[in-house]
């Protein structure tokens, strides 16, 4: 089964945006590797969250790349 960020489950915490993160997190902490300046941990509830949207285009490609490669596909896009 193929999983996909939905865009109504996403976690509280995060910064309103184009990218998100939805309830299917795992908090495998891939996404905070990648794009540490954009991803962040929420420690109470133990998941990964959007602290920052990105602002340059490299910050653009490592969240891309976060989403691309998450496990568990938790990571959204919704264009915004």
């Amino acid at each position: 089964m193929a999983f996909v960020a939905v865009k109504e489950n996403k976690v509280d915490g995060s910064i309103s945006g184009k990218f998100y993160v939805d309830d299917q997190c795992i908090d495998c902490d891939r996404c905070r590797e990648l794009c540490p300046s954009c991803f962040g941990r929420d420690e109470e509830l133990g998941y990964s969250i959007v602290i920052k949207q990105p602002e340059t285009q490299e910050e653009e490609d490592l969240c891309q790349e976060a989403m691309s490669t998450c496990p568990v596909e938790a990571i959204g896009d919704d264009g915004e």
